[in-house]
């Protein structure tokens, strides 16, 4: 497999200036970035979350696969250079080799999420504040399946199954 920049290389090159908003939070756009060059902050409400400077970096694909609005606001922090995609939708099911890029990137994310959780888990479990509810936040998202699930193809049920 290829690096995502390298698979990106034929769409569309966006050049925008420091301040930019690519994402803003709480808006659904159905647009996916691959960040090419530059710096990029990630924000939660006015806290930020993240500063991103690794070209290949991928953005917006979480409110694309949940069609859910933006979780975050994501803005340039100097002039960037961003691969740009307005229907991420149709582009990710069109491009496995990119969707399984993405969806390895997911996985990852959420690995890290719940082995800090887990960690935080093991140290409060005996509380009764808040940080004791550590354990039920852990079997939420180990146990939360997507109601909306098919199987993407419309043709008949294999015999065989």
């Amino acid at each position: 497999m290829g690096s995502i920049l390298d698979m990106c290389r034929d769409a569309p090159l966006v050049k925008l200036a420091a301040g930019s908003v690519l994402l803003p939070e709480g808006e659904t756009s159905g647009h996916l970035y691959v960040l090419k060059s530059g710096s990029i902050e990630v924000l939660r409400g006015e806290t930020q979350v993240a500063v991103v400077e690794e070209p290949g970096a991928v953005f917006g694909e979480m409110s694309v696969l949940l069609n859910r609005p933006h979780t975050a606001t994501v803005r340039a922090l100097t002039p960037i250079e961003v691969h740009a995609f307005d229907d991420a939708g149709s582009f990710l099911r069109s491009n496995p080799e990119i969707a399984f890029h993405v969806g390895r990137l997911l996985a990852g994310r959420l690995n890290a999420a719940t082995t800090y959780l887990a960690d935080l888990k093991r140290q409060f479990e005996h509380q009764s504040n808040h940080l004791g509810m550590v354990g039920e936040v852990l079997d939420v998202l180990i146990h939360q399946q997507d109601e909306d699930f098919s199987l993407g193809s419309e043709r008949e049920a294999d015999p065989r199954l």
